[in-house]
């Protein structure tokens, strides 16, 4: 399913668009605009592996906004791009984050929120965002994936998550981190959003029973459209059946249009649910 776009920005209301090297950074304004920090909460993890031993890895946790006794709620991780790294643990709270932070997406979508944030030097996926052809998968996870994996066993284990409804987003770098993550624990999730990624299309089959919504600007000149074509041609030739929306005419911020979608990618994620069978 190919969609179109008459520009990039012009139709989302409410928001200000600030440049930036890798595409737009969509700024809330108004009175009643909420500053992501004040809902999501800090939170850590100890990173035991060879790269970075016993070290710190700070991140952010949004609850939803009444945590009923006896009741859960669906887990989003969110997966920042290139722009949002550093060790602030404030700036991956960009896009994404900071419109579930707005008290009408919050009151739509009571949900807990995994913001993590990637080190300067390093990628969520090490390989070359800008290679003209298909990345292949490496054999074991970066430390930064793999950091974010102890923030969802700890999120799952200490907060009141609904296991059939944890749904997996990442823009840019972050698309490339979705597809990684989502090949490599396929049962950890109900439901993966890529956008401006790239994945090794000799794996990403192994997803094609995982619902998978896929974004691309045609006019992308960092992550090229032809690695999420690729991705959609590789998932359905195993037997999968992606959504694929292709912005015509936007460049490499298809996250502001396809986040802020009201009828898209959004609402299509918490309408999904794993099956009994597969929890």
């Amino acid at each position: 399913m190919i969609w179109s776009l008459r520009s990039t920005i012009g139709s989302v209301c409410g928001v200000v668009i600030c440049l930036t090297m890798f595409g737009a950074s969509t700024v809330w304004a108004g009175e009643d605009a909420v500053d992501p920090v004040t809902v999501f909460e800090e939170k850590s993890v100890q990173f035991t592996g060879e790269e970075y031993k016993d070290e710190t890895f700070h991140y952010r946790l949004m609850k939803p906004p009444v945590v009923e006794e006896g009741k859960t709620y669906p887990l989003v991780i969110f997966l920042h791009g290139a722009g949002e790294r550093g060790t602030d643990n404030k700036l991956q709270l960009l896009y994404f984050p900071t419109q579930m932070a707005q008290p009408e997406w919050r009151e739509k979508f009571p949900c807990y929120v995994l913001a993590p944030q990637c080190r300067n030097d390093k990628r969520w996926v090490e390989v070359d965002w800008s290679s003209p052809h298909d990345p292949e998968m490496l054999e074991s996870p970066s430390s930064q994936l793999q950091t974010v994996m102890m923030m969802i066993e700890k999120a799952l284990a200490e907060e009141q998550v609904d296991k059939s409804r944890v749904y997996l987003t990442g823009l840019s770098m972050g698309g490339f981190g979705s597809f990684d993550l989502a090949i490599r624990k396929p049962d950890w999730f109900a439901a993966v959003a890529p956008i401006c990624g790239a994945v090794d299309p000799k794996k990403v089959g192994s997803i094609k029973d995982l619902p998978t919504w896929i974004i691309h600007g045609d006019r992308d000149a960092v992550v090229s459209v032809d690695r999420s074509r690729s991705a959609v041609a590789a998932i359905k030739a195993a037997g999968g059946n992606p959504t694929y929306q292709e912005l015509a005419g936007v460049d490499h911020n298809s996250w502001t249009p396809g986040y802020s979608d009201k009828n898209g990618v959004v609402p299509w994620l918490f309408k999904q649910k794993k099956s009994s069978s597969t929890k």
